[in-house]
């Protein structure tokens, strides 16, 4: 519990940033959930619904919604897997491409006119950051 200061300024410096980032994206934004998968099957590609639950830390029941309103939506493409036909395979379509990178799109502009207010050292100061927080996110404690 040596860090427990530390950590509390930390988490309440994300979770400010994180509300912020969620208020600058743009009207029929996708559910924080529809997006995780989404950004999920963007950055590392085609994965069955419970390989995606895993990474992001759910049950696969708790996303069985969410798959489909994604599906509904042509968000996301689900075909029978090759080594288990039984198992289904996820993929963001050319749609749901669309919809997540718009997505970024916005919250990254904001971003970066807030980063404009900053220092060069500032800015990579963060830059660090954020690898070290991508870092923390996949520690298993």
């Amino acid at each position: 519990m040596e860090h427990l200061a530390e950590a509390s300024r930390i988490r309440s410096g994300l979770v400010r940033l994180n509300r912020r980032l969620r208020q600058e994206r743009g009207d029929g934004c996708l559910s924080p959930n529809q997006l995780s998968v989404l950004g999920r099957l963007y950055r590392h590609g085609p994965a069955t619904p419970g390989e995606v639950a895993a990474a992001e830390r759910q049950r696969p029941q708790s996303l069985t919604r969410v798959f489909a309103e994604l599906e509904a939506e042509g968000l996301i493409a689900r075909e029978p897997g090759t080594a288990d036909r039984r198992q289904s395979v996820l993929s963001v379509t050319e749609e749901g491409l669309r919809r997540v990178e718009r997505d970024m799109a916005e919250r990254d502009a904001w971003l970066s006119g807030a980063l404009a207010s900053l220092s060069p050292t500032e800015r990579g100061v963060l830059e660090l950051a954020a690898a070290l927080m991508e870092r923390l996110a996949d520690a298993e404690v």
